[in-house]
């Protein structure tokens, strides 16, 4: 028997004994070590996001090391430490066909639409597989989900090497987008965010640039980091409509903004302003395999720096105090991690 952790309805997680799962043929079974907390999951615990049932066994963002192996894996070995991709995927429709499985006519999310990995032992396939190097913490391997988010987002844009890049939103995700248009060889990097703690946190991991939108004006800071070249690429994070308008109004002409924030609100955007200066909006979702081996990459050769992300450790046991913590703290905390061993 093992743990498993399962939310029955909004803002409640229940704690049971079920059968330990078995890898089947092309299956590796994973033993859980840490999980990520998103922002995606603290809608599910307060009943706000539109595509997940409950009963539900959250947890996509985790690290584990392989306990077994079914018949044919030859990926990855018992001992090693590793993640996995949590979607499920149809390999039918024409997303997938062109290889974008990642937005799947039929995509399901493991931890929302499918269960997840809040218990001691996980079973997932080995086409989804990741491994990591053991050079790098479980803690740090908690954290590869959401680096491979800014991986594939800043994928997106066009050519960053040598370009000026805004980023509106400083929570983690924002974060590593930041960290991330660094990796790919950006000019200089700007951040902006309404938390001088989240900017901070920016600050250690060393972003050129922060800006505190609430206390500082947008353009006179992006004048003074950039000069008259301003900046050409933003990165939407905030989710929010004023930090979409101010990138269509402020970026240069020609220029392509990623939005990577989920809106609570439709946003209103000036379309007349995206047309007249010829500007690229764009989207993105989630991340495919080779995202994933990026994030490990820049993990491992300390391009990315994740650990002043992680600003609280909860054991399995108290998944509900976890939620109640962020909710009370959060101005004053980014990534939390459940801790199961």
């Amino acid at each position: 028997m093992m743990r498993q952790a399962i939310m029955t309805q909004p803002g409640h997680i229940e704690f049971n004994e079920v059968a330990e799962p078995v890898a089947g043929p092309g299956e590796i079974l994973l033993r859980v070590k840490k999980i990520g907390v998103c922002g995606s999951d603290i809608h599910v615990w307060h009943g706000l996001h539109p595509f997940t049932p409950y009963p539900v066994v959250q947890g996509h963002e985790f690290s584990a090391v392989v306990e077994a192996v079914g018949e044919g894996v030859t990926k990855v070995k018992p001992g090693m430490k590793a993640t996995a991709a949590p979607q499920k995927v149809c390999g039918v429709c024409n997303p997938c066909k062109r290889g974008d499985y990642h937005i799947c006519d039929q995509l399901k999310v493991r931890g929302f639409q499918a269960p997840g990995c809040a218990q001691d032992l996980f079973v997932v396939p080995e086409e989804r597989i990741v491994a990591f190097p053991d050079s790098l913490s479980f803690e740090q391997g908690a954290l590869i989900e959401p680096v491979a988010v800014a991986a594939h987002s800043t994928g997106r844009a066009p050519e960053l090497a040598g370009k000026n890049v805004v980023v509106f939103g400083a929570g983690t995700i924002g974060n590593l987008v930041a960290q991330a248009a660094r990796c790919r060889g950006a000019k200089k990097v700007m951040i902006t965010d309404i938390s001088d703690f989240r900017l901070q946190k920016a600050t250690e991991a060393k972003v050129d640039v922060v800006c505190n939108v609430k206390t500082e004006n947008f353009a006179d800071k992006a004048k003074a980091a950039f000069g008259d070249e301003g900046f050409s690429v933003a990165f939407e994070c905030a989710g929010v409509e004023a930090s979409l308008d101010t990138a269509v109004q402020c970026i240069q002409k020609g220029g392509d903004i990623v939005v990577v924030g989920v809106y609570g609100e439709k946003p209103r955007v000036d379309m007349s302003v995206v047309g007249d200066r010829e500007l690229s909006l764009i989207g993105t979702l989630m991340y495919r395999q080779n995202d994933y081996e990026q994030a490990v990459a820049w993990i491992a050769s300390g391009d990315m720096v994740t650990e002043p992300l992680v600003t609280g450790h909860f054991p399995f046991e108290q998944y509900n105090e976890a939620y109640h913590f962020i909710e009370k703290q959060s101005d004053s905390t980014l990534k939390v991690v459940i801790d199961l061993d």
